[in-house]
């Protein structure tokens, strides 16, 4: 028995979650669920993908990540599942996972919709995730296609002397995730002076912990996955600095 993920926008106040594990666990009891998220912006597939494409390499293969975000976006009613990674992801056909593989190749099919439903997690995903998690081929879960709904990734603006990012997750705590990679700071810098610029701050260092400021000041961090970060220690960063999902910030390098 494979491992399952749930990520998804439903929130933590409906019954939503636990119907859809009920529908999983009603079959197999023994299945192991983990959730990834369920506070994912209501129908923000960009957010979901960003939560998704951060975590799931954490996982050992063949896991199978049942994404349920926007999960009735698709205008022709379709529901995927990939495999991708040695990992198989199920989704509506809404551009989540073009967000995710970002034009790389990958083994994926059409998963069959016996009747209309207005819950696709519940009766479409969740009984394909368990299909999967038990070892079934993906091509005997669906019908194989090459054509899908795709979207793009908000791409960096890159210069000789300046990075331009945007906002992409704001966390429990209010830090300011960016897209804004450590390894495009390394290309651009070249180990040059820099300053951060958002809102009405600029921040000209990172730091490694929130240990090194008083409380309220503002900092950049990289993450866990190597992402540029802004936090403000004992606060959240979002409210207190004004910045939301895909605010811009930018870099600029000292010219030599």
């Amino acid at each position: 028995m494979g491992l399952i993920t749930f990520l998804s926008d439903f929130g933590y106040t409906d019954h939503y979650v636990a119907a859809v594990k009920a529908k999983i666990l009603s079959s197999a009891p023994q299945t192991q669920i983990i959730d990834i998220s369920h506070a994912i912006e209501s129908y923000n597939i960009a957010h979901g993908a960003f939560v998704l494409n951060s975590l799931f390499r954490e996982f050992p293969p063949n896991t199978v990540h049942l994404v349920a975000v926007d999960s009735q976006g698709s205008r022709q009613g379709r529901y995927l599942a990939i495999q991708f990674q040695e990992h198989y992801f199920l989704a509506a056909d809404n551009g989540l996972l073009s967000l995710l593989i970002e034009s790389q190749l990958v083994k994926m099919v059409e998963l069959p919709v016996i009747t209309p439903t207005t819950f696709a997690a519940k009766d479409i995903l969740a009984p394909a995730a368990l299909a999967l998690a038990n070892g079934a081929n993906l091509n005997s879960i669906g019908t194989p296609i090459t054509q899908y709904r795709e979207l793009i990734n908000r791409q960096l603006r890159l210069s000789d002397h300046a990075i331009t990012g945007h906002v992409v997750h704001i966390d429990h705590y209010g830090n300011l995730i960016t897209n804004v990679s450590r390894d495009s700071m390394d290309a651009i810098g070249h180990d040059r002076p820099f300053t951060v610029h958002f809102a009405r701050e600029t921040v000209q260092k990172i730091s490694g912990d929130f240990t090194h400021v008083d409380e309220g000041d503002v900092i950049c961090f990289y993450n866990q996955q190597g992402w540029l970060s802004i936090g403000v220690n004992k606060g959240h960063a979002s409210e207190l600095l004004g910045l939301h999902y895909d605010s811009q910030i930018n870099v600029h390098f000292k010219k030599m």
